[in-house]
């Protein structure tokens, strides 16, 4: 019996997507961390920067957790203040989705919604900002800043990481991870490189992120890519970065609840169009081993929604003609 619904976090299991995949000569695993109690990975780096806050000191009962995120982290943050008795503050942009809004909302949590871009067409920028001013002017308040703070990632070092080792049987040839504040891309990696030196790092990023270099641009999906490089990204760690956009990220979701039955949110659906993108050019036999960090309920006013859909459809349709018309020229 478990204490509470923190101690539930973690121990999600491994499934194979021998549907969607089975014409492949390719076996490709997915870790279910959507199945985490509060929906999403992001109850991981909640559970365990909120614990090593307090073994430091720096978080006690008096504190006023505040934090930027694009929803998941909100979400479990909120939760996890909650069995704490913790306040808590998120800041959020226009790009949250109501579903996601009214789930923080409902866990007790103060909100700050921002609504001013910022230099790269994005709102992290800006978030960070308002983040720093409530900071300085909210007593007691802790920014436990999951952009760089190491805890992030080392959440995910001795939390899934190790899971993943003791859970598959063999050796793992890629590993395909969407990033954003990278805690999740680098925790995991470190670890199981230790485990599996020859492995591939593969990033997914989302077409108009600037992580790793590419044009700022226009995006529609949270959680993945950014308008910012995190403190936590180690670009020399990543073996290759591929990039999806929001529509084929968005048929990738359809794709998995058609075929495997999984409904999942919108990285989820970016690492498979990653790893489409990847089958052609890696040899027969190899294991690839891929997240998915949240489920898709989160996503029915955006990913799941036709009039989205067709939006982000007419942005892929005149991206490819463009990208044509400059290779034509």
């Amino acid at each position: 019996m478990n204490d509470n619904i923190v101690s539930c976090v973690g121990n999600t299991p491994i499934v194979s997507l021998s549907r969607l995949f089975n014409h492949s000569k390719v076996e490709v695993l997915a870790k279910m961390e959507l199945m985490n109690p509060g929906g999403s990975i992001k109850d991981r780096p909640a559970k365990y920067m909120l614990e090593q806050g307090m073994k430091s000191g720096k978080i006690n009962k008096n504190s006023h957790i505040i934090e930027s995120s694009s929803g998941n982290l909100a979400i479990a943050l909120a939760m996890h203040c909650k069995l704490h008795g913790l306040r808590f503050t998120a800041v959020v942009d226009p790009k949250i989705s109501p579903t996601n809004l009214k789930m923080i909302k409902l866990y007790g949590a103060n909100v700050v919604q921002v609504t001013e871009k910022d230099e790269n067409d994005g709102y992290l920028l800006t978030r960070i900002n308002t983040v720093k001013h409530l900071v300085e002017t909210t007593p007691n308040a802790v920014w436990v800043n999951q952009y760089a703070n190491p805890h992030n990632w080392q959440s995910h070092f001795y939390g899934e990481a190790e899971e993943i080792i003791n859970q598959v049987e063999g050796s793992i040839d890629y590993l395909v991870i969407g990033a954003s504040t990278s805690g999740t891309l680098m925790g995991v990696s470190r670890r199981l490189k230790q485990a599996y030196p020859d492995m591939q790092v593969v990033a997914v990023d989302i077409s108009g992120s600037v992580l790793f270099g590419g044009p700022s641009g226009p995006r529609e999906i949270p959680g993945i890519g950014a308008s910012r490089v995190p403190e936590l990204l180690e670009p020399s760690e990543v073996d290759q970065v591929i990039y999806v956009d929001d529509y084929e990220s968005a048929l990738a979701c359809y794709k998995l609840l058609e075929h495997e039955g999984i409904f999942a949110g919108g990285s989820s659906g970016s690492s498979i169009a990653a790893i489409e993108k990847l089958l052609p050019n890696i040899a027969k036999g190899s294991r690839v081993l891929t997240l998915f960090p949240d489920r898709g309920d989160r996503y029915l006013d955006l990913i799941y929604d036709d009039n989205w859909l067709e939006m982000v459809r007419q942005r892929h349709l005149n991206s490819s003609a463009n990208t044509n018309n400059r290779k034509i020229a």
